[in-house]
């Protein structure tokens, strides 16, 4: 591999590596708005808690695929490292959500949840790609 191949492969790398940073960032979001769905079924049903507690799970999993997503747009492929903050700060929220749904403490937990929400889809507006008319 010479260092003109490598050269050119990194635009396409980097292409790729936002495409699944694109597609994970729509799970993420996706993810969320269940667990705004299951918080109102824990309310009204039995098996309301296990679903919330079950997409909590996956929330917590989907948000470390989520960072490592933005660290590999930056790092191998060279592109924009914004992305990785936000990344990083949805990953620790939903731990400290986490940690205050198992512990009850509602009062922050459900404000918690909405700015989550309001976190992923910002940064869900910032890694489509933008439409100029």
């Amino acid at each position: 591999m010479t260092a003109s191949s490598t050269l050119a492969d990194r635009p396409a790398q980097a292409s790729g590596h936002l495409r699944t940073l694109r597609a994970v960032v729509v799970l993420h979001v996706v993810a969320l708005l269940v667990q705004a769905v299951t918080a109102g079924m824990l309310l009204s049903s039995p098996g309301g808690r296990a679903l919330h507690a079950t997409g909590g799970m996956a929330l917590a999993v989907i948000a470390v695929v989520h960072l490592v997503a933005a660290i590999l747009v930056r790092w191998p492929g060279g592109g924009p490292g914004g992305f990785i903050v936000l990344a990083a700060l949805l990953l620790a929220f939903t731990v400290v959500a986490a940690i205050l749904g198992m512990t009850h403490v509602k009062v922050v937990h459900l404000p918690l949840g909405v700015l989550l929400f309001g976190a992923g889809v910002l940064q869900l507006t910032r890694v489509l790609p933008r439409r100029t008319p």
